[in-house]
């Protein structure tokens, strides 16, 4: 009888031994220019995991309910074993400015716990803690099998996650010891490339935004802000309102890779960025207290094919479809001038992240072995990362010496060639398929020569007077940090 009870009991613990000599542990650390108290606002913030989410995942949020102070729970659409899995997150043991923790109800793995802890290291400096324990499925085999692989899938994570953090938090310092505070943002284009990084990287900062849409589109968090639905050919606000709003970020435009450049296409090109801009400077304008900025795109098409030429913004527009565009687009900013409003036109580069745009459309052909210069490879390509152009946008807003045309490219130009090097080695492939100009000029038309042969050497001037501080200046550096690529052997951003 005592045999029998003492087998009973011992079975239980030896499943426990069995199941804690499978779970594996990760760890990493970061130093944050702010207290932990600050530290853990911007992780409780709307937006966070948005600005978390490394670009090379294709992780969508499909609900969440509640936040990391009361239980929330966040339901995540992740790809895992190639396939897409559910994984159903739900905080815990929150600790307000001090550690909370994320554990897996439902997803791939047999267990997952992510604790993350917040302590203070001397005034206005913390450090920030990653902990996690997780468990494969499959017992031994498994964790024999992809605990390595495992392991680099989170280093490499959380190295984005720590950089992106500290280059956050970073500018959020730097802004805040000049005095600037929170603000009610209205940003159009709101569910556009840009935006989608924008306005997680408002929200974390303590702003509130209200998106300027065509039509009800629903929200993924809350932004702070009722959303505003608009007619942009004509200005009515058809619901919600423009009060009491402080800045503005317009970003609406026909995407002009959109199609090919038939006579239709490029009236849609121009209307929707000069009438639509026209129409919402009139309205802003017309507001009994005007917002005190507007922050509205441009874009270094502006200045046309220029060679080798060194272009500030003091350089004189140049010739052809896009700078006759951007000429307009710019003009259309008159009436919020008029009224006092301070307009930024901020001439964009090519901007840089896997989740859309000419990265996007170029990872295709080089993941394959299939990438290689555009004709000569002499065009210089005037890029930015998708970061530094949200960062760009919140300077503007922050810095009243900005207005008029401000260049948002990094300063460190490339020449195409140097791009398709640069972005093989970061892939690991080779890139020795050339794209002749007849070629694409067959395959795309007019467009061809705009977005892929004409160069532009584009310096940001006035960013680098008023001191914006570029996240990335090293395109190399830049791209291994949006595609997930080790950075051990280059320099990292500041």
């Amino acid at each position: 009888m005592a045999s029998h009870a003492a087998t009973a009991i011992e079975q239980p613990l030896t499943t426990e031994a069995t199941l804690a000599a499978h779970l594996q542990s990760f760890q990493r650390s970061v130093v944050l220019p702010v207290s932990a108290e600050r530290a853990f606002e911007w992780h409780a913030a709307p937006g966070a995991l948005e600005r978390l989410t490394p670009p090379w995942e294709e992780i969508r949020v499909i609900s969440r309910t509640g936040g990391i102070d009361n239980e929330g729970e966040v339901v995540l659409s992740v790809p895992a074993a190639g396939m897409r899995q559910t994984w159903v997150a739900r905080h815990s043991h929150c600790i307000w400015g001090q550690e909370f923790r994320d554990i897996q109800v439902r997803g791939p793995f047999a267990h997952f716990e992510h604790r993350h802890r917040f302590a203070n290291l001397g005034v206005n400096e913390s450090q920030l803690t990653d902990e996690i324990s997780y468990r494969l499925p499959g017992g031994s085999l498994g964790a024999w099998l992809g605990g390595s692989f495992v392991e680099q899938k989170l280093a490499t994570m959380f190295g984005y996650r720590h950089r992106t953090t500290l280059m956050d938090l970073t500018q959020w310092k730097q802004l805040h010891e000049s005095g600037f505070s929170s603000r009610k943002v209205l940003v159009s284009g709101a569910t556009g490339l840009v935006a989608s990084t924008l306005i997680p990287m408002l929200t974390t900062q303590g702003h509130r935004v209200a998106r300027l849409l065509r039509k009800p589109t629903p929200q993924v968090y809350a932004t702070g802000l009722p959303d505003v639905i608009w007619n942009s050919a004509s200005g009515e606000v058809q619901e919600g309102s423009l009060d009491g709003v402080e800045a503005v970020v317009h970003l609406a435009g026909e995407n002009i890779a959109g199609g090919r450049w038939t006579p239709a296409f490029k009236q849609r090109i121009r209307d929707s960025r000069v009438v639509g801009t026209r129409k919402l400077c009139e309205r802003l304008a017309a507001l009994e207290e005007p917002p005190a900025v507007l922050v509205c795109a441009s874009a270094i098409g502006f200045y046309g094919d220029r060679g080798d030429e060194v272009l500030t913004e003091e350089s004189a527009m140049g010739q052809g479809f896009l700078p006759e565009v951007s000429e307009a687009w710019e003009e259309a900013c008159e009436p919020a001038r008029q009224a006092g409003i301070r307009v930024v036109n901020l001439r964009i580069g090519i901007v840089l992240t896997p989740r859309g745009g000419a990265l996007q459309k170029l990872l295709t052909p080089f993941w394959w072995g299939a990438g290689g210069v555009a004709g000569n490879g002499s065009q210089y390509w005037s890029w930015i990362s998708v970061d530094d152009l949200c960062g760009a946008i919140l300077h503007s807003i922050a810095t009243p010496s900005l207005a008029g045309p401000v260049n948002a490219t990094a300063p460190q130009g490339v020449t195409n060639r140097e791009f398709t090097e640069v972005l093989a080695r970061v892939m690991r492939r080779l890139a020795c398929v050339p794209l002749p100009e007849f070629a694409a000029r067959m395959a795309l038309g007019e467009m061809a020569h705009d977005l892929l042969f004409a160069s532009s050497h584009v310096q940001p001037v006035r960013l680098l007077s008023t001191g914006y501080q570029f996240r990335f200046t090293d395109l190399e550096c830049c791209l291994r940090h949006l595609l997930g690529r080790p950075l051990a052997d280059v320099k990292l951003p500041h």
